[in-house]
């Protein structure tokens, strides 16, 4: 899986660095082409020339040290890795990633790669847990890095707890199943719904929900990564368009289920996070002026677009969201039955964690052919890996 795969190494300065000597080693065994570049505070630990013998390349430390007058040493690195790994990643590094910080070597070459990039932190295990760190981890997530959990065990410092950075061998099986799923929805054609949408009562009035589209924009950008065509049709929300997905913005039900269903036929699989309203209430074309203490409003059932798609498919995967607030798991098979879905992913969002505008989720994975699969909480865009990697599973088998 490794072998001829361009491996940009970017070692900082915390006292794993002895990994990463193992690390490069087992790297360059496993076939892979392996650079590496030292921040100053990594040179404390270990010498450079370690890294050179072990990668038979020239090991970079300073960004202005320019040995060919002809390119920029950080640009040409940044352009020539299939991908970067960050390990031992310092609470300092991931700091300045997140700050957007461009002020060595590791992280000029990282803010200009197109590469995917995977952080290994590796510190003291109160460190780990700052907040600080901890928020600088979420917003590298948000901006698309793909971070390894740190491991637990007897730290440098002596504490006991999580810190650790992984060993090398887990690092390489982490590395080989990331390129395993890069290429795994190559060729397919994914259509997402995310968001919510809004029903109008009148010129300054509309009806509409919590969602925050946060899942089903995950989903589009890890299916993008992983080499899908992706279309998202999305409600009104306040998150940016994922890179190399293609966005049709809507406003209301029967919009969605218009644009839905044109694009429906061409797809392979369709994952409906959307939290569409089931009801739409009856314009009205003036403003409804304030005058009876109660005010009823007439409200018309909207077309049901899982269902409709559920009806209607050939081949093609048809994947709902069920987010419940009791009795989870009736709900969620009720559903997959009544709607013909293959799949259904259900949360209960009264769960801390759990929630619409929640960077995180706690779901169940339902199938009709399997038993559930009940994910911890965890990030968005780790549950959309998880909930792509069956879907790719199950595209295979078609």
């Amino acid at each position: 899986m490794l072998k001829q795969k361009k491996i940009l190494l970017c070692v900082t300065g915390g006292i794993a660095v002895f990994k990463a000597v193992a690390l490069t080693s087992k790297l360059v065994s496993a076939g892979a082409d392996v650079r590496v570049i030292l921040t100053e505070a990594a040179t404390k630990f270990v010498t450079p020339l370690m890294f050179q013998s072990l990668s038979r390349h020239e090991v970079y430390t300073d960004t202005f040290q320019e040995v060919d007058p002809e390119r920029m040493a950080h640009i040409d690195l940044a352009n020539w890795a299939d991908v970067i790994i960050i390990a031992p990643a310092t609470a300092n590094t991931i700091g300045k990633l997140a700050g957007g910080i461009a002020d060595n070597m590791v992280t000029t070459t990282i803010t200009a790669t197109p590469a995917p990039v995977i952080v290994v932190p590796a510190m003291n295990k109160h460190m780990l847990a700052n907040q600080a760190v901890v928020r600088n981890l979420e917003q590298l997530q948000k901006d698309g890095y793909h971070v390894m959990e740190s491991a637990s065990g007897r730290l440098a410092c002596g504490h006991v707890g999580k810190g650790r950075m992984l060993e090398p061998e887990e690092i390489i099986v982490g590395l080989e199943q990331f390129f395993s799923e890069q290429k795994c929805l190559t060729g397919k054609k994914i259509l997402i719904t995310a968001g919510p949408t809004i029903e109008k009562i009148d010129p300054v009035r509309f009806l509409s929900n919590f969602s925050s589209g946060k899942m089903g924009y995950a989903l589009a950008e890890v299916a993008a990564k992983w080499g899908a065509d992706v279309t998202l049709v999305s409600g009104p929300v306040h998150l940016s368009p994922p890179a190399g997905v293609k966005v049709l913005a809507i406003e209301s039900a029967d919009e969605m289920y218009q644009t839905v269903m044109e694009q429906f036929r061409d797809c392979d699989c369709v994952i409906a996070t959307a939290a569409v309203a089931d009801y739409a209430p009856v314009y009205q074309s003036q403003k409804i002026k304030k005058s009876e203490e109660v005010l009823q409003l007439d409200l018309v059932k909207t077309k049901d677009i899982l269902a409709t798609m559920g009806q209607e498919k050939g081949n093609q995967l048809v994947v709902g969201f069920a987010a419940e607030t009791n009795d989870v798991e009736a709900y969620a098979l009720g559903k997959m039955a009544k709607k013909n879905a293959d799949m259904v992913i259900a949360n209960d969002i009264t769960r801390a964690g759990a929630g619409f505008a929640s960077d995180t989720n706690i779901v169940t994975i339902y199938q009709l052919d399997r038993e559930p699969i009940d994910l911890p909480v965890m990030s968005k865009v780790d549950v959309a890996r998880e909930v792509l990697q069956v879907i790719a599973e199950k595209l295979a088998d078609r």
